[in-house]
């Protein structure tokens, strides 16, 4: 890290059947890789260093969500003791057509006509694009100060919702198949817990989670409270904007992953009716 300025932290097992077979190696690279990235850094006088980290991190269920978790924790503590390195934090869910999303899953599945296969119809996701993403780190890269996290206000839509628009642009005709809810899955995605709400700042388009300065004075964890955690409500991919199918569809329309794959579907179905 000699001689570099910023570092953008992505590294990570993300993939959860894999991290909940091989849990040591989601703490390895998730939590110790990030202690190492920031210690590094911070040696190297690096001036910012943003970790993306993710919505599993949120409540975590599974041995990712864990790791992520405990990834944030690490970064907020190093923030703490770090003068001329600022350490951000940017979590979102998952990005829309990325390697392993469900949108790639679907579009196959009806490009090839086989069932459609949906773990939970009612299940809800937020739809974010590669661009938001990328947005939501260059606004944390400009905005923030060290122990931030930052976190983007995203629309969402069930995964019934999803597979019938994409249907529908595709012109399939296929069945959907409910499959069942997977090992280590959450019926939502959730981005801010009630606790964290308490304390976050909206700054319209994006919220920002103030760090928890308190030292190790433990009166303050065991009798000092706030009454308004109960009042809140975390923020989730249930009580978000809520698409409608055409908001839905044009969304989807913008995915240069989309636009290929109808291009290519046409292509192949013109090419069928040609011969």
């Amino acid at each position: 890290m000699n001689g570099v300025d910023f570092v953008f932290h992505a590294a990570a097992l993300k993939q959860v059947p894999s991290c909940e077979f091989y849990p040591i190696e989601a703490l390895k690279t998730n939590s110790l890789g990030t202690d190492n990235v920031l210690t590094a850094a911070i040696a190297a006088g690096i001036k910012k260093v943003i970790c993306l980290s993710t919505d599993k991190a949120v409540y975590p269920i599974n041995a990712m969500g864990i790791s992520k978790a405990m990834m944030e924790k690490i970064a907020v503590a190093k923030s703490r003791v770090s003068d001329n390195t600022t350490i951000m934090i940017t979590r979102y869910g998952n990005v829309m057509a990325s390697r392993g999303s469900v949108i790639p899953l679907f579009i196959s599945q009806i490009k090839n006509n086989e069932p459609i296969t949906i773990t939970d119809p009612n299940m809800t996701r937020f739809m974010m694009s590669l661009e938001d993403a990328v947005d939501l780190v260059l606004f944390a890269f400009k905005n923030g100060k060290t122990g931030d996290t930052f976190v983007q206000k995203s629309p969402a839509s069930t995964l019934d919702q999803l597979a019938r628009v994409l249907k529908k642009l595709f012109g399939g005709t296929n069945e959907v198949r409910i499959i069942g809810t997977r090992h280590g899955e959450k019926k939502y995605e959730t981005l801010l817990t009630r606790e964290e709400m308490v304390k976050t700042e909206d700054l319209g388009d994006y919220f920002r989670i103030v760090p928890d300065i308190r030292d190790l004075n433990y009166n303050k964890y065991f009798s000092e409270g706030d009454r308004h955690i109960a009042e809140v409500e975390d923020y989730n991919s249930n009580n978000t904007h809520r698409l409608t199918d055409s908001e839905l569809e044009k969304l989807l329309l913008n995915l240069d992953y989309v636009q290929a794959e109808l291009k290519d579907w046409k292509k192949t179905a013109l090419s069928q009716i040609a011969g």
